[in-house]
C-alpha cells in the first residue's frame, strides 16, 4: 500500500471507530428512557454470541479420532469451573483459552 492508502485507511478505521462509539450516546439521550426492545437486546446478544461461538469452535470436532475431544471438552469443564468461581467473563474465557492451547501445544 502507498502512504496515502495507509492514511486513508487508518483515517476510515479511526471514523469507524468513534463512529460506534459515539452513536449509541448521540441516538439514545439521557432524558428518556431507553426502548424495551434495546434494553432486550442488550440483554439477550450476550448469551447468543457465546451460544454462537461454542458452536462455532466445536463445529470441526471429531470424537472419532486422534485425541476424541478431550482437548475442547477439558477446555470447557475449565472454562465453566472458572465461570462458577469467580464470575467474570474475561477470565473464564482467557483461562480456557489458555488451558486449550497448553493441552494441544504440550500434551495432545
Amino acid at each position: 500500500m502507498t502512504l496515502v492508502q495507509q492514511i486513508i485507511t487508518i483515517a476510515m478505521c479511526a471514523v469507524g471507530t468513534m463512529l460506534t462509539r459515539f452513536l449509541p450516546f448521540l441516538v439514545f439521550s439521557s432524558k428518556k428512557p431507553i426502548p424495551k426492545y434495546v434494553d432486550y437486546l442488550g440483554r439477550a446478544l450476550a448469551g447468543t454470541v457465546f451460544g454462537m461461538l461454542i458452536v462455532y469452535c466445536l463445529k470441526d470436532v471429531n470424537v472419532l479420532q486422534g485425541s476424541h475431544g478431550l482437548p475442547e471438552l477439558i477446555a470447557i469443564i475449565v472454562v465453566i469451573a472458572l465461570h462458577l468461581w469467580q464470575r467474570k467473563m474475561l477470565l473464564s474465557v482467557a483461562g480456557g483459552t489458555v488451558c486449550y492451547m497448553l493441552l494441544v501445544q504440550l500434551v495432545f
